[in-house]
């Protein structure tokens, strides 16, 4: 071979070396590219089943009450492995929600739903790893606020009938109970068989909306039990300074600028004091004390409490409660007394109670107490947002002895308890076309067992459809001994 053949040789060898490192080039770049740039894509994409058959591959983590699990996961031996199960599925739905193969996630299960699949990076000790890897850990746990006795009790409680009820701990915020009935087993959602769809399409027919959360996802007419508010604006303003002293209340009551006249169920509100007005929940005098106070005033005591507020979450999102700012003089009349557009949550209104039996203090509630790996190593916690004083401490004081003596000495006698200091509301809304409906009855309260230095509990109790021949009844006869189960065991009495 000539020179000049052996060096025309050595020129295709490094040629064809150059081409064949561009080429793994030009692959490593590729593949970067795939796994790196366009990863998410094919991860969206629904034809891939990778992803989620890895996020079935291992048992969810499980959501806690008192230390015990109130979720598990049973081994179905299919693709899909892995399903929820819900040992007290009704008691329990409007807390944990459903963790569902066909239909997703609600509620807790759907707000924690990174962690009790394994998906959330805090849950490795290396997340970067994690994070390339995509390989879920085993899920973690949500130990959650729930007093399981006081949730036990408002089930019971409720029965049959069509409801809810929420209490908080007032002092921190955290939720002691969410329940709303009627309910239903999210263990009917698991799984992706005809099973699953049959349900769903039932309970989503059913016209009793058993999976509609009513305690924090309904908001109703609050009744009379929004009274507190109006009297806590009263007192704050200095528009009522004396709870013994006459007010300037005729009875009837035309509301400003109309012929209309708002009358009472029973008799005796005439002029009557802030006391005896809401011992026996005069409607008249409360509609003029809330005009009196003025439209500016009861917003920002109610936008305190927490009317109007979009944007809270306990951590799934809580339907706002509502207190119209654009009213004229009758319309906010109306409103005092928990009418017009005024409307609440379940949830609402025991921070209403709470912040009372809190020294004025609003607490935002919370759910989740922690979240732990499947070990117990704790990964995060709870806790409230920022505090509001709502009301000045010496407003708190006299409002707490006025709903103390609408349980000793008014409406609200059906929540005493035998060991204990509790206050109180009772009231009904109206509802349906010319307030034909049978009326919602409400009890507002909170209670300090005679052991206790500070209120343990601030409940709110929704009765939809309460059997009643009038008004205060209704409350005071359907929703407050519920409540006062509730407080019974929380106060572990």
């Amino acid at each position: 071979m000539s020179r000049h053949q052996g060096q025309g040789t050595a020129a295709y060898v490094r040629r064809a070396r150059a081409l064949c490192a561009l080429l793994l080039f030009a692959l490593l770049v590729n593949a970067g590219r795939v796994q790196v740039v366009q990863a998410p894509s094919y991860d969206g994409n629904p034809a891939n089943r990778r992803a989620t058959i890895a996020r079935y591959g291992l048992p969810r983590g499980d959501i806690l009450v008192g230390g015990e699990a109130v979720t598990g996961s049973r081994d179905s031996r299919e693709q899909l492995r892995y399903e929820r199960t819900y040992p007290q599925g009704p008691l329990y739905a409007p807390v944990t929600g459903f963790a569902s193969q066909l239909y997703g996630t609600t509620f807790l299960e759907h707000a924690e739903d990174g962690l009790l699949a394994g998906t959330d990076p805090l849950l490795t000790p290396f997340p970067l790893w994690h994070d390339g890897s995509r390989v879920p850990a085993p899920g973690g746990n949500v130990v959650t606020t729930l007093n399981r006795y006081a949730q036990e009790a408002a089930f019971r409680g409720l029965g049959t009938r069509k409801g809810a009820v929420a209490a908080i701990e007032p002092a921190t915020g955290r939720i002691l109970a969410l329940v709303s009935t009627p309910s239903y087993d999210p263990s009917e959602l698991s799984g992706n068989d005809s099973r699953v769809a049959s349900a769903w399409a039932r309970l989503n027919d059913d016209p009793e909306k058993p999976m509609l959360n009513r305690a924090v996802r309904q908001t109703y007419p609050p009744g009379s039990t929004f009274k507190v508010v109006t009297a806590a604006a009263a007192l704050d303003a200095g528009v009522v300074t004396d709870l013994d002293a006459p007010t300037d209340s005729p009875d009837p009551y035309r509301l400003p600028g109309t012929t209309t006249r708002l009358t009472n169920e029973g008799d005796g509100c005439r002029d009557a004091s802030l006391r005896e007005a809401f011992e026996w929940s005069c409607n008249t005098v409360f509609a003029k004390l809330g005009v009196d106070v003025g439209v500016a005033d009861m917003t920002t005591v109610a936008q305190g409490f927490g009317f109007n507020d979009t944007r809270l979450r306990i951590p799934f999102s809580v339907a706002p409660s509502t207190f119209d700012t654009s009213v004229d003089r009758a319309q906010l009349a109306l409103s005092s007394i928990g009418q017009y557009n005024t409307r609440a949550t379940p949830l609402q209104m025991a921070m209403v109670s709470a912040a009372v039996a809190n020294g004025g203090t609003v607490r935002p509630p919370y759910l989740v107490e922690r979240t732990e790996r499947r070990t117990g190593e704790t990964v995060g916690t709870g806790g409230a947002g920022p505090v509001r004083q709502v009301m000045s401490p010496s407003t708190a004081v006299r409002m707490k002895e006025l709903m103390v003596d609408v349980v000793q000495e008014g409406t609200g006698g059906n929540a005493a308890i035998r060991g204990a200091t509790v206050g109180g509301k009772t009231g009904t809304a109206q509802h349906g076309v010319g307030n034909s409906g049978v009326p919602y009855a409400w009890f507002v309260s909170w209670a300090q067992a005679d052991t206790d230095v500070e209120p343990k509990v601030a409940v709110a109790v929704v009765v939809e459809d309460a059997a009643a021949d009038r008004g205060e009844i209704s409350g005071g006869g359907d929703a407050a001994p519920i409540a006062r189960a509730v407080m019974r065991a929380a106060l572990g009495l």
